[in-house]
């Protein structure tokens, strides 16, 4: 008998950390939307495409045919 008072006091201890963690990104999310930071973080512009070499290609391959 003594097992299953351990198994639902480890269950419940899983329960809390779950909930604390869920209630934890909730604060994040909460803190960046009053900070006016968008979420997904930052979005290339097209001076980072270029300098990644992603840009726009100068020539269309298909009229190398």
């Amino acid at each position: 008998m003594g097992g299953s008072n351990k198994m639902s006091a480890q269950k419940r201890l899983r329960e809390r950390k779950k909930a604390e963690q869920a209630e934890l990104k909730r604060a994040m999310r909460q803190r960046a939307d009053a900070e006016g930071t968008p979420r997904g973080g930052h979005v290339a512009d097209r001076a980072d495409l270029d300098s990644y070499g992603v840009g726009p290609a100068t020539s269309d391959p298909r009229e190398d045919r």
